[in-house]
């Protein structure tokens, strides 16, 4: 991903403000999503794929100060493919771990997207079936050859090819998170 231009804010409008002991903030958000265009209101120029990478992004940097224990990221691959999914579920990932005078995060993460999943520690199934005229939804772990089938599925590709690709993405994933875990230390 490139680097998005330093930005500063500039309030222009009042539509939110938030007030607190120490007075009145109005924040908004100027961003460069692409190379040589003009800082723009986030609100206004964002898709749905640009504010999730940008909120992973906030997440990424704060979270040496957030010690929050579960981050929850719905849906974060709205708008982006597999090469940048794989980039986002190793960022992901990256908030599992602990850096000296940090905490680690449990990162949950709902995706339709198998590079992205590929990087989960734990792949998590929720299915709907209808049970005696109700809706159920089970969760259910996947573990080995479950999960490749399922990341083919996940990928639109069945046989022997889904899920060669399926094992590719995994084998991906785990040499980057080898090379990551070089540096740091699983807590």
């Amino acid at each position: 991903m490139e680097q998005p231009e330093t930005s500063n804010l500039q309030p222009e409008t009042p539509a939110r403000v938030a007030f607190d002991t120490t007075g009145v903030d109005r924040v908004e958000f100027l961003v460069s999503p692409n190379p040589g265009e003009p800082l723009k209101p986030l609100a206004k120029i964002a898709s749905g794929g640009e504010t999730s990478r940008l909120m992973l992004a906030l997440k990424a940097v704060l979270s040496r100060a957030d010690e929050t224990p579960t981050l929850i990221f719905d849906e974060i691959d709205q708008g982006i493919g597999g090469r940048v999914g794989a980039t986002v579920g190793e960022k992901l990932w990256r908030l599992t771990l602990a850096e000296e005078g940090t905490v680690a995060h449990q990162v949950l993460c709902v995706t339709h997207l198998p590079q992205l999943a590929g990087f989960g520690d734990l792949h998590l199934k929720v299915e709907k079936q209808v049970l005696e005229g109700r809706t159920v939804t089970r969760v259910r772990a996947l573990e080995g050859a479950d999960r490749v089938e399922e990341l083919a599925q996940m990928l639109g590709a069945g046989g022997e090819e889904g899920r060669r690709s399926a094992e590719r993405i995994l084998q991906e994933a785990g040499s980057r998170k080898r090379e990551t875990t070089g540096n740091q230390r699983r807590v």
